[in-house]
């Protein structure tokens, strides 16, 4: 046992111990790499398509989806006809009890804002009937278009009601998720500083919630 001690730590003694682990092959780099860039190409490829394909939804400065809808006729109308310079796109349905709580003020808002041709109030109907909407709106009705799909509502990033959008010379600026109160001086500022004159439709504020 010694000996064989006294060996090993002699010069050349690893010669004679037990042979070290072989090192493990060297793995080919380029095909492997090749098929990871390959993958990687795939899924950035994947992700620019379905940034280009799907729809937008809200957020500053977003372009407005278009989409086709119905007018009370039944005829197919595009909504970016719409629109005008500042418009307010406000998806709502009668069988939607917060749609119906918010209506009055946002009637008071369209009419304060009426004598600005920069703004109009655009309502579209979602899976609801043209009698519902004339016996809730009566001559008000006639302006309304319908998404009996939610297609459009959806495009919009719109899965619950209400919603609306402020869209500004065909983008969306801002977005209002459920109740909002129109008569609110703050919500309509943010709509009177996007038109020319800047405070159209802010001064009747106190009128209408009076």
């Amino acid at each position: 046992m010694a000996t064989r001690t006294q060996n090993s730590e002699q010069p050349g003694g690893a010669e004679h111990s037990a042979a070290a682990p072989a090192a493990p092959p060297a793995v080919p780099s380029t095909p492997a790499l090749g098929r990871q860039a390959r993958g990687v190409a795939a899924v950035v490829t994947a992700l620019g398509l379905a940034v280009l394909l799907w729809p937008r939804s809200s957020g500053s400065s977003l372009a407005a989806p278009g989409g086709f809808l119905l007018d009370p006729a039944g005829r197919a109308a595009t909504l970016g006809a719409r629109l005008t310079p500042v418009t307010l796109v406000h998806f709502w349905a009668t069988w939607c009890p917060p749609c119906i709580e918010e209506a009055p003020a946002l009637e008071r808002l369209a009419h304060d804002f009426a004598g600005d041709r920069e703004f109009s109030l655009l309502r579209v109907a979602v899976a609801d009937s043209r009698s519902r909407v004339d016996a809730f709106l009566g001559t008000g009705a006639a302006s309304v278009l319908y998404d009996p799909q939610w297609d459009v509502a959806h495009r919009y990033g719109t899965d619950q009601l209400p919603e609306t959008y402020l869209v500004v010379h065909g983008h969306i600026v801002e977005k209002f998720i459920g109740e909002v109160n129109w008569d609110d001086p703050t919500v309509r500022q943010k709509i009177a500083s996007r038109l020319t004159g800047g405070t159209s439709g802010a001064a009747g504020t106190m009128a209408g919630s009076s």
